[in-house]
């Protein structure tokens, strides 16, 4: 949903709210901003952002003042929340989410709800917990624009760099929902493509999400289990390779550790190998000791590591 859409769905609920009268369509048209002016433009306008209300739990109710004609308002009693009550071990679940969703561009939507929280008497600190303790970052640079393409049923269009490949190739996705497994996130979909269900992992998605398409021409089919398909494409195993890299004397000790053939090159360097199933997770890992290491081969672990420090950059 776009920010404009938003802001006038919200001016149209508090408009609706704040009346005791039933407002005509002419009414709203002239007290909501961002309607256009056109009355058949306004009137579509309308009537999707009423049925978009209805989708969203929002009791819309139409009637009229005597001889008035008919009109909407939002009744106060029906649209009001009964009280929150909530079990300590869920308070402690919403504040291990909100940690979690204050690493991303969701943060303020998060201590916003928060502090809805506290106001009705329920403390939900994200930090007041030292037993639980969030295991999963959103910071890929795609999330945001796929949680928001999969939340408007948007189908989009990215660059990723599949296992084993050095180049990465542009796909066309229908995205379906997103998951987290062992601290990392996949988005599941149809890939139109190759006309089949693919998991893409976020990390390997290269540059900017595009949308390709319009809200809600995605319809994610019956019966599909988001988190069942990428656990089983998360439990294939993965190719183990050799990995050649080049270590600066005396530095990067945390790679040595898992290094062998460990053998000198001139006074400053020295080579070594390392097992490698995954380039992208590999490369992240390497990419913390850019001063003192080098990858040599193969070409997708050193773009993969390249690519993260650029991201570090940018």
């Amino acid at each position: 949903m776009s920010r404009r859409k938003t802001d006038r769905l919200l001016h149209l609920v508090v408009c609706l709210l704040a009346t005791r009268r039933y407002l005509s369509a002419e009414q709203i048209r002239r007290a909501v901003p961002g309607y256009p002016d056109s009355p058949e433009a306004f009137k579509r306008m309308f009537e999707r952002d009423k049925d978009e209300l209805r989708e969203l739990g929002i009791p819309l109710e139409l009637g009229s003042d005597e001889d008035d004609e008919v009109g909407y308002r939002i009744p106060p009693h029906a649209y009001e929340l009964p009280d929150v009550h909530l079990t300590p071990d869920e308070v402690a679940v919403l504040g291990l989410a909100a940690r979690v969703w204050q690493q991303t561009s969701m943060a303020e939507a998060a201590s916003g709800a928060l502090f809805k929280l506290r106001a009705a008497g329920i403390d939900a600190d994200p930090a007041g917990s030292p037993v639980l303790q969030s295991r999963v970052a959103a910071d890929d640079p795609a999330f945001q624009a796929l949680y928001e393409a999969v939340r408007d049923g948007r189908p989009v269009a990215f660059d990723y760099v599949k296992m084993g490949h050095p180049e990465a190739q542009r796909r066309l996705v229908e995205p379906w929902g997103l998951t987290s497994r062992r601290g990392r996130w996949y988005l599941v979909g149809f890939d139109r493509v190759r006309e089949a269900t693919r998991v893409f992992r976020l990390s390997r998605i290269a540059g900017a999400v595009a949308g390709v398409g319009p809200d809600g021409s995605v319809r994610v089919p019956e019966g599909v289990d988001i988190r069942a398909v990428a656990f089983d494409f998360a439990e294939r195993p993965a190719e183990r390779r050799t990995a050649r890299v080049r270590l600066r004397r005396g530095g990067a000790q945390g790679v040595r550790r898992f290094a062998s053939a460990v053998v000198p090159v001139d006074e400053e360097w020295e080579e070594a190998d390392l097992s490698v199933w995954d380039a992208e997770w590999t490369a992240s890992s390497l990419a913390r000791f850019a001063d003192d290491l080098v990858v040599l081969d193969p070409p997708d672990l050193r773009d993969a590591v390249i690519r993260h420090l650029k991201g570090v950059l940018s």
